[in-house]
């Protein structure tokens, strides 16, 4: 009996040194997880039900833009001066149709029973109004005549799995910044079926060389979260990189930074984009994505030439959360006169 009590003792002490010593390693590990500052450290404990959580306020949003395009002889010698003047359906010698698409991450950050406000970058749902090629001169240099000019005939931005049918529409929109806000109302007060960020919104400047951060976004049509450090940039004001892999759809995913440990996260910006080099590339004239060809019998129909971008991955580009708040401010006005009543995120 003397012997049990003896050991019950001890694994009593055991635990309550084991405590202690818990304690002081964390301490000891992690002096500075309270200094008010964001974290370069690996999260020390779990934050799945935090990231599940806001992994519910982003969405995929897809946009296409439609056009009609004329195409021109050389001989007609159209210039921009005298485009005005010009009919193209008399002149045209070809008339085309063809779309251009793009696809990012949206962000719920206001709703009420009516309405919802999604963030995302410009450049996703930012397509020309008319788009215009020149003939190219023998010695490779472009020409001042215009060979053809596309036309925007049409523009939609949707959220496919959003309630009453996923359209949006364009509420505020700067290239410059690269930032847009998108609406979608509500019929019959039917409810939003996803959360909005309720996150506070961080200080970007307050970043740090190697500061660890969470991004969300819908690469590749496939919503992910992934890890990534920063690194501050002095090259372009409002900016900062991460060393987050960029595929297509990750464009206007958000990045949070942690100040003082798990789950003290902070939006600190939005995914703008990667550097990228540009190729032309020879594509048979098809419209049906899942023809194969027979690499054994040459291809003897028409071919059309298609700029590509070549991403160069593990370099991002990330709008700082103070150009978006800026934004914000300086469009208040408006924003409240539509119903978004967002003003506490610019202070």
């Amino acid at each position: 009996m003397r012997l049990i009590n003896s050991k019950s003792k001890i694994m009593l002490i055991s635990l309550l040194f084991f405590s202690c010593s818990s304690s002081s390693i964390y301490q000891k590990v992690y002096p500075t997880l309270k200094d008010g500052k964001y974290d370069s450290e690996f999260p020390y404990k779990s934050s799945s039900k935090q990231l599940e959580e806001i992994s519910e306020c982003i969405r995929l949003i897809n946009s296409i833009a439609f056009y009609t395009s004329y195409i021109f002889n050389y001989n007609t010698f159209i210039t921009k001066k005298n485009i005005e003047k010009i009919d193209f359906e008399k002149i045209a010698i070809q008339k085309v149709y063809f779309n251009k698409t793009a696809s990012g991450t949206a962000t719920l950050i206001y709703k009420d029973q009516e309405k919802a406000l999604f963030m995302t970058v410009a450049h996703v749902v930012a397509f020309e109004d008319t788009i215009i090629s020149y003939f190219i001169n023998q010695d490779g240099s472009t020409s001042n005549f215009i060979q053809s000019i596309s036309i925007k005939t049409r523009q939609t931005n949707y959220i496919p799995d959003l309630t009453s049918g996923g359209e949006l529409d364009i509420v505020l929109l700067d290239k410059n910044i690269d930032i847009a806000f998108l609406s979608k109302k509500f019929s019959n007060r039917e409810p939003i079926n996803i959360s909005v960020f309720s996150y506070p919104w961080g200080k970007s400047s307050e970043l740090e060389w190697g500061n660890f951060v969470y991004v969300f976004s819908y690469p590749m049509n496939l919503k992910m979260v992934t890890k990534a450090l920063v690194s501050i940039s002095s090259k372009e004001k409002n900016t900062f990189l991460i060393d987050a892999v960029f595929n297509r759809g990750s464009s206007g995913g958000i990045v949070l930074a942690i100040r003082d440990g798990i789950p003290n996260f902070e939006l600190v910006g939005l995914i703008k984009s990667v550097p990228a080099d540009y190729q032309y590339i020879l594509h048979p004239l098809t419209k049906d994505q899942n023809l194969e060809f027979n690499p054994m019998v040459p291809y003897k129909g028409e071919i059309y030439v298609q700029k590509e971008q070549i991403m160069r991955t593990g370099i991002t580009k990330v709008i700082s959360i103070e150009a978006i708040k800026d934004f914000i401010e300086y469009h208040k006005s408006y924003l409240l006169s539509k119903g978004f009543y967002l003003k506490e995120l610019s202070k």
